[in-house]
């Protein structure tokens, strides 16, 4: 019982924090059309913002502040360099945005060393919110998923029942119409981008200070969150946080499971037979934990090619 509800809390959870760095990537592509392979890179420069604004003045500076330093580098990169390449097709896009990914990188390394750095959450938010069978399970990690839940909320009223989500809405359908009532489109997907951007800060600064923050964290999760957004469907928000949540949970239930093909046959009396194949076979599933987004993907784009909320046109 224990192992089933600390790893839901922890599959949910993590699940929660994909959603905040996927949904920026699919509100861009939804409304772009652009794959922004740097994404997961606005995801680093949040959490190292959060943690030298964390040390100058103290840790809320850093949550406030790091996803609006994300949100001007984001619309520079839109304004600047994708909008030049934007009507030479989607290659020069993510050639561009490819190339971003080692920039940002090496640029951290540069200013802080190819190490991880100690950005620590304060001291008041670093207890345990209860306890399960004689486990504190951390508030941190249950702060983490209340700050996406917010986040979740604030994007969808304001999407759906804002004028702003009305103007986003339009420029994404129906540009050309949206041009002719009098709004500026390209300042619209520059708005959107910059808030893509700062949606996956925020995450980098809120969930750096729980997990490590090093040069590498935006390879580590970059892979990961495009899964997401292909398994919930291109541009769909509801699919990428169904996406999120099926990808938490069975990647969390897969990291502790000593189970292997070998126990599944024993089930059935065939244990002995099946030990002597090695491999494979006995090799158990935790130790294979880190491919369950991918075999994910592939099941649900064998039955639904779309994703499962994405459109089939």
């Amino acid at each position: 019982m224990e192992f089933l509800i600390v790893s839901t809390l922890n599959g949910v959870i993590y699940g929660m924090l994909l959603f905040m760095v996927s949904a920026g990537l699919t509100l861009i592509f939804g409304m772009m059309g652009v794959l922004n392979f740097a994404h997961a890179s606005f995801y680093m420069l949040g959490a190292y913002f959060a943690y030298t604004l964390s040390g100058l003045f103290n840790f809320w500076v850093g949550l406030i502040v790091a996803p609006l330093l994300v949100a001007i580098i984001g619309m520079f990169i839109e304004r600047y360099m994708l909008r030049r390449v934007h009507a030479h097709g989607h290659a020069h896009e993510l050639l561009l945005t490819f190339g971003l990914v080692f920039i940002f990188e090496e640029l951290i390394k540069l200013f802080y060393g190819d190490f991880p750095v100690n950005y620590q959450r304060p001291d008041y938010l670093n207890f345990a919110i209860f306890n399960l069978f004689g486990t504190d399970y951390p508030f941190y990690r249950v702060f983490i998923g209340l700050v996406a839940l917010l986040m979740f909320i604030v994007l969808f009223v304001l999407l759906t029942r804002t004028r702003v989500g009305m103007v986003v809405r339009a420029a994404e359908r129906l540009p050309d119409t949206a041009r002719a009532l009098g709004h500026n489109v390209p300042m619209v997907f520059l708005g959107v981008f910059g808030a893509g951007a700062a949606l996956a800060g925020l995450s980098g600064a809120v969930a750096g200070a729980f997990f490590p923050t090093n040069p590498n964290m935006a390879l580590e999760l970059g892979v990961i969150v495009f899964v997401v957004v292909v398994v919930g469907g291109l541009g769909s928000l509801a699919g990428s946080l169904i996406a999120s949540l099926l990808i938490g949970v069975f990647s969390s239930f897969a990291v502790g499971l000593d189970w292997s093909l070998a126990s599944l046959f024993g089930l059935i009396g065939l244990g002995d037979w099946a030990n002597g194949l090695g491999g494979l076979v006995t090799m158990p599933l935790s130790s294979i934990s880190a491919t369950v987004p991918f075999l994910l993907m592939l099941i649900v784009l064998l039955v639904r090619p779309a994703g499962l909320m994405g459109s089939k046109n």
